[in-house]
């Protein structure tokens, strides 16, 4: 079975927990073992968000005090330093694993080629930087919606739109920033990784949704100011890949019915045309439920959203939401 895992910057960097590398590597490595465990016998693609991450840089100054680099740079810097956080700790796990079994087991998954439950047989792991082509003519420019960086007060808030121009929205009832978030038309790095999937890797791919980049008037590619949406890039990336279950980890158990109210209860299984008359925030739940939908209809495939944690659960049915046609 060929699985695309999407995994949200928020299940990476949790609200309110400290925003450091050392605490990003631990909330990674408590995901690897399920991670793993999903790779037995699979074909695994890792997707991942960056948009904590990405507004942590954005706040960065150069020693001259200029404003920080544009987001296409910034995205590229995020998916160098959390793919490289998932691989070392994907082969961290796999060390671990291996070393945990017999002598004998060893040598029997060795001689039978196996990758089994416990790890015996290492299994390839490989980071691609990713491009994602948008157009420069989506309303999305017009309409920043993506979440970027951590929530501030409303001072914070205020003295950074002044500085910087930033847009601000509220995100739990907390000033955080928004950026264009266009939809990708094109992942440029499909034959790559299908290339990898064939060779048995496992593929950590299309980081923070991918590079933004688009054509100019002389069809050479430029970066775009723009954070793209991880779930809408893994969507299109599963369909081109003909995945057969697009997985969307968050740190939600499932898509909620009534948010934030007395009656508020977990979907367990919807179809793509009972979600559609339903709404959800446009900044958190919208886009994975949209996400789920467009794999669902282009590709036929089946797409869940759930707590990363429960990853095993999300993928036999079991637990979180399940997004059938």
């Amino acid at each position: 079975m060929r699985i695309v895992i999407g995994v949200g910057g928020n299940a990476i960097a949790p609200r309110g927990r400290p925003n450091t590398v050392a605490d990003q590597r631990a909330q990674i490595r408590q995901a690897c073992g399920p991670l793993l465990d999903a790779a037995v016998d699979n074909e695994l693609v890792i997707t991942h968000g960056n948009g904590p991450q990405v507004g942590m840089l954005a706040l960065q100054r150069d020693p001259d005090g200029n404003q920080p680099l544009p987001l296409d740079v910034l995205g590229a810097e995020t998916q160098g330093m959390i793919g490289y956080l998932i691989e070392t700790e994907l082969r961290n796990e796999m060390t671990r694993r291996s070393r945990a079994l017999t002598k004998q087991q060893r040598a029997e998954a060795r001689r039978e080629g196996e990758t089994i439950r416990s790890g015996a047989a290492q299994r390839l792991v490989t980071t691609v930087l990713t491009l994602a082509e948008v157009s420069m003519d989506d309303p999305a420019f017009q309409h920043p919606t993506k979440f970027v960086g951590p929530v501030y007060t409303d001072t914070e808030a205020e003295q950074l739109a002044a500085e910087h121009g930033w847009i601000f929205a509220s995100d739990g009832g907390h000033p955080r920033r928004v950026v264009p978030s266009p939809r990708p038309r094109r992942i440029i790095q499909v034959d790559s990784t299908r290339r990898l999937l064939d060779a048995g890797h496992i593929v950590i791919c299309t980081g923070g949704g991918g590079i933004p980049i688009a054509r100019d008037s002389k069809g050479s590619y430029v970066g775009v100011e723009a954070v793209l949406d991880k779930d809408a890039s893994s969507a299109l990336f599963a369909s081109e890949l003909k995945a057969d279950v697009l997985v969307m980890a968050t740190d939600a158990d499932a898509v909620m019915v009534d948010w934030g109210t007395p009656q508020e209860r977990p979907l367990r299984v919807a179809t793509v045309g009972e979600l559609e008359q339903m709404d959800f925030a446009a900044g958190s739940m919208g886009p994975k439920v949209q996400a789920g939908c467009d794999f669902v209809r282009k590709h036929d495939g089946r797409a869940v959203i759930g707590r990363l944690s429960d990853l095993g659960h999300l993928l036999d049915g079991t637990s979180g939401t399940t997004i059938l046609r």
